[in-house]
Formats: structure tokens, C-alpha cells, sequence
């Protein structure tokens, strides 16, 4: 059986690709000697199979190793056609975990660096018509301080928040199969108030690129430009403008056609921003009722085992009456981002920061450049209203008394993207230049939760927990937007069991439900909050404090939830 068999990412999507899930051979390569070895030009069969894009630790990849993998090696034999052969074959992988090494029939094809980001490379050169071999090698070292791993934990088990580890490829492969001429990317910024789409982007070759959009599959707009082997900027005036807004995601499909080139994508038309101590979706307040989401799965790790494994999170999410979620320490895959963008969720996008050493120029490397990408293969989803690079940098890697790489960071974002909002860091260190002031806050009780933010607007004073523990090392600027985004993790004896959790325990569902009124209520009354993000949509292993289950079972009456959480401001 081949799992993830759908197109990946369904905003650039060409008739020729083939999905390359499935059966792969795989082996261990736990001395990381695997190039030194030459494996790669030795036409030898591998001693296991992997199911791919399943990591090796997960079950669904038929492996299930979990203890730590340093590196691992796959290899996959594939036929191409002449047809295919006399084509620009371009090799994609959405994602593997860390660094990845790729040859096509023993030649060197690209390295990779960075486990969320996607990549690409061109392998023409090195195809044949016939059988070819591809072989990939994988390092990892999640205890290295050289690169991201998010949630992944650092110790043999799994403890408190931190959960199994992720190694090699987690997200589908493919081939595409690209005229000489062809369209190579395309940025899409929209202007709501005029009923304009601009379109950026660049091409190889020389000729005419076309646009034409639709809506419900009525023609809305077209545009044409001349362009000679480099950048283009193309703009469609639209006949119908249907904003895309919370809970309605009115979509645009998008025709790009250039020479024997043609790409199936598509846009919403809204705008974001911070005004004042709001933030606003098309030009109009809207508070934020967002849901910590981990993008874990029992089965797959980080991987979903099926489309609708992705689309139940934000169904069950909009059911408890959720508009959006921080998409926490780790980057979600397109098609989640897709059904984000159909459903009219709202998210931000957040790096996986957990586990570098922000001391360390090769961390800061790896995570400046990764991080580009991810804005960059990201930036077309409307869904996505808002960067957070960093999340909870503490002070035992990041010196509370120099922001530089933060700030650094924050201003590469702007630069990349000026479209939307970015919170340089979600709960602490922050940079004096913010435009939202993000708070964590746990381990209280109701009432003094309530007037922690009580007087943010007439005193300019917010006192959350860490301020308290640990004196003034995130100072609030009167005026600046106030972003709850973490808060909660109640567990509850008589539906949690024994797991990790926040706080005290909580000894009934009914008590529960008590508590998360108290909370969430005293943020939906305050004026001066932007919006809340509860910790958290659903159970990881051992962190059982979710409102649902790890199986996403709900764990509590999901209408009163939905009261709570849809109460008028």
C-alpha cells in the first residue's frame, strides 16, 4: 500500500509528477560512514525496507526504532521513460530530518540541510530512460546544538513536553516533469481594496507567461507579460472580489500557463495587520481564538497516515470553537496548510527552534537559512496570518542581555515578507522593536491570572509569570498589542490518568470545564487582549492535557467548550 498518495502541494500542482511513497530500502548508517563507504555507486540491496515518508521510529514505517539515529541511508530503483528522460526532471522532497545527501545513479545530485523545509533538485543530468537508482543519506543529532528539532526529546524517552524523535524523510517524494520553458516560482500579494492580485515571479526561457482567474469556476480576471529568462511582475485586475475571511475560505483558483508550461494553483484575497492594540483581518478587528497544535500523530510521528488524519485536527479544532492555531515548534506540512486555507483557519507559522545553541554560528547558520525557505514555500497561504521564528529562547542558550540573532531574525522576516504581522518570539526574550507582546502563562490561579492583565492600558504594566519568577527581562511598551498564546495545560485526573500537565490537577471533567471558563472568559472580556491560544488541542504521549486524546477522542463536552470560546467580546 501507498500511503500519501495525493499531490503534496496542491497551490503548484503540474499534470506530470509521479509520488515516489512507498516501499524504499533502508539501513542504518549509525558511524555516518555511509559516504565515505561509497555506498552510493555500489549497486547493492539495502537490508530493510522503510515505508516512505513514514521516519524510522514511527510504526507506520514498518522500522519502529527508537532509540537515537545518527544516520541512515535510503535507496529507491525507478524507471523513466524516453518521453520523461527528454524532460527537466526535477527530484522534491518535502521534508527529511536533518542533513541529506542525494545521488542519482552514483553521481552527486545535492545536499540539504534543515529537517523542515522543503527541497528540491534538478537530476536530468544524471537520469537515464530506464531503470535508475536514487540514493539518500541521512545525518541527525538532535543532542548536537547545531540544529532544530522542535519538540523532539533530547533523552532516550520521551518527558514532560518533549516527545519521539523524527529522523530522515517524513514527507512525500516526487518527480516532476518540466518543459525546457518553465515557470520556476511565483509570490501572489493581494490588494483587497482595489480588487487586485500582483503576481512575482521568475521563469527559465524566454516567452509570454498568462494568468487567469477563477472563482466557482467563473472567469474573474487574466493578464499576460513578456518575459526573457529571469523575474517578472504581472498584475490581475478582478471582476469579483470574495474576501477570504475566518471560517470562509473563499478561494481563487489560479491558471499559470508559459510556453508547454502549465501549474494549477490557487489565492485568497485578505489582508492582515496589527492597528493599534488589535489585530485586524481585511481591515476589521477580529480576536484570536486559537489552539496550541503540535502536529504530532501515535502512529506516524510527525506524519499524518492520511488526508483526512489532517483535516479532522482542524475540524475538531473549529468543532470546540477554535478560529486558528499556533502551528507550534514545527512546520506543517502544504496540505495541512491547504485544508487551512479551504476551512478559513487562521495560523501562524512557527519555526521548530527547540534544541539549537544560539551561541554557536553554525546553529545560527543552519537556522537563518532554513528559515528563509520556509517563509519563502509558505508566503501564498492565505491561512497564514503571522511569523513566530522563535519560541521560549530562556536564558539557557539565549543571554537575556543580547537579542541580536532575535532581532536579526525579526528583520530578515520583514524584509522577506511585509505582509504580515511577526512575533520575534513567542513567551520571552523579546526585542524592544516588537509589534505584538507574547505571553506564556502558567501555573496560577483564575483570579490571578485575570489581573495579570488587568491593567495593560491604564497603567502599561503586564505581569506574567516569568516577569514574577525571574525580575523585569521582558519590559511591556504601553500600546503594544497583547497576544496571550500560551496558556492552560490544566489536567484532569478523571480524564487525563497519570500524564504530565500544567498546574494543579484538576480532579473532574466538570471542574474542568469550571476552570476553563474562568480562564479563557477573563481574556475574551479584556479589552486589551488580541487573543488567546489555549495549551493544547489534543494529547502527546505522556503531556495528557489536551482536550482531546492523543486518538483525538474528545475528552470533554465539546459544546460547552465551543460557548466558552465563542463568547462575544
Amino acid at each position: 500500500m501507498v500511503y500519501r498518495s495525493e499531490h503534496p502541494n496542491p497551490q503548484w500542482e503540474r499534470e506530470n509528477w509521479r509520488n515516489l511513497n512507498g516501499q524504499w530500502e533502508f539501513d542504518f548508517d549509525f558511524g555516518k560512514s555511509a559516504r565515505d563507504r561509497e555506498l552510493f555507486k555500489k549497486n547493492e540491496k539495502l537490508s530493510q525496507e522503510i515505508t516512505v515518508p513514514f521516519c524510522p521510529e514511527s510504526k507506520l514505517s514498518g522500522i519502529g526504532y527508537t532509540d537515537f539515529i545518527s544516520g541512515a541511508v535510503y535507496r529507491k530503483v525507478i524507471k523513466l521513460t524516453e518521453k520523461e528522460k527528454s524532460q527537466e526532471i526535477i527530484l522534491h522532497f518535502g521534508a527529511v530530518d536533518y542533513k541529506c545527501y542525494v545521488y542519482v545513479n552514483g553521481e552527486y545530485a545535492g545536499t540539504h540541510i534543515g529537517g523542515y523545509s522543503s527541497f528540491s533538485f534538478n537530476i536530468s543530468e544524471y537520469a537515464q530512460a530506464g531503470e535508475n537508482t536514487i540514493f539518500v543519506i541521512v545525518e541527525d543529532d538532535t543532542r548536537s546544538g547545531e540544529q532544530t528539532s522542535g519538540k523532539q526529546s533530547k533523552l532516550y524517552h520521551s518527558q514532560d513536553c518533549d516527545y519521539r524523535r523524527t529522523t530522515g524523510i517524513w514527507q512525500t517524494v516526487w518527480l516532476e516533469f518540466l518543459p525546457k520553458n518553465h515557470i520556476n516560482h511565483c509570490k501572489y500579494y493581494t490588494d483587497i481594496d482595489n480588487g487586485i492580485l500582483t503576481i512575482k515571479g521568475s521563469v527559465c526561457g524566454a516567452g509570454e507567461i498568462g494568468a487567469k482567474a477563477f472563482f466557482d469556476g467563473k472567469k474573474v480576471g487574466e493578464n499576460t507579460a513578456a518575459v526573457r529568462g529571469g523575474n517578472f511582475v504581472m498584475q490581475i485586475v478582478l471582476s469579483e472580489l470574495h474576501l477570504w475571511e475566518a471560517g470562509v475560505g473563499a478561494l481563487y483558483d489560479l491558471e499559470l500557463t508559459f510556453d508547454a508550461d502549465k501549474v494549477k494553483s490557487y489565492f485568497g484575497m485578505r489582508s492582515v495587520r496589527i492597528n493599534g492594540m488589535h489585530f485586524e483581518l481585511n481591515g476589521k478587528p477580529l480576536f484570536q481564538r486559537t489552539v496550541l497544535d503540535q502536529g504530532f500523530y501515535p502512529d506516524g510521528i510527525y506524519t499524518a497516515k492520511s488526508d483526512d488524519e489532517l483535516k479532522k485536527d482542524i475540524e475538531i479544532s473549529m468543532a470546540a470553537g477554535f478560529n486558528g492555531a499556533r502551528l507550534h515548534q514545527k512546520v506543517f506540512e502544504k496540505r495541512f496548510l491547504y485544508y487551512c486555507d479551504k476551512a478559513g483557519y487562521l495560523v501562524w507559522g512557527e519555526h521548530a527552534n527547540w534544541g539549537m545553541d544560539y551561541k554557536n554560528p553554525i546553529a545560527v547558520e543552519n537556522f537563518i537559512c532554513e528559515w528563509t525557505e520556509i517563509l519563502e514555500r509558505d508566503f501564498n497561504n492565505p491561512s497564514i496570518i503571522g511569523w513566530c521564528p522563535f519560541n521560549e529562547t530562556w536564558e539557557y542558550r539565549e543571554m537575556k542581555e543580547k537579542h541580536r540573532l532575535i532581532e536579526s531574525v525579526y528583520k530578515i522576516t520583514k524584509q522577506i515578507d511585509e505582509t504580515r504581522p511577526c512575533i520575534a518570539v513567542s513567551g520571552n526574550y523579546h526585542i524592544e522593536n516588537m509589534e505584538i507582546y507574547d505571553v506564556h502563562e502558567y501555573g496560577t490561579t483564575a483570579e490571578e491570572f485575570a489581573e495579570n492583565f488587568a491593567h495593560i492600558s491604564d497603567k502599561g504594566i503586564v505581569n506574567n509569570g516569568i516577569r514574577r519568577a525571574e525580575g523585569d527581562i521582558q519590559p511591556y511598551k504601553k500600546g503594544t498589542p497583547v497576544f496571550v498564546s500560551e496558556y492552560g495545560g490544566f489536567k484532569c485526573s478523571e480524564a487525563d490518568g497519570e500524564g504530565w500537565g500544567y498546574g494543579d490537577i484538576l480532579k473532574t471533567r466538570e471542574e474542568f470545564i469550571e476552570e476553563y471558563d474562568k480562564f479563557t472568559t477573563s481574556l475574551i472580556e479584556n479589552p486589551d487582549i488580541m487573543g488567546f491560544c489555549y495549551t493544547q488541542l489534543y494529547d502527546v504521549e505522556q503531556e495528557q492535557n489536551g482536550l482531546y486524546t492523543f486518538d483525538r477522542t474528545p475528552k470533554y463536552d465539546i459544546e460547552k467548550l465551543k460557548e466558552i470560546n465563542t463568547k462575544k467580546r
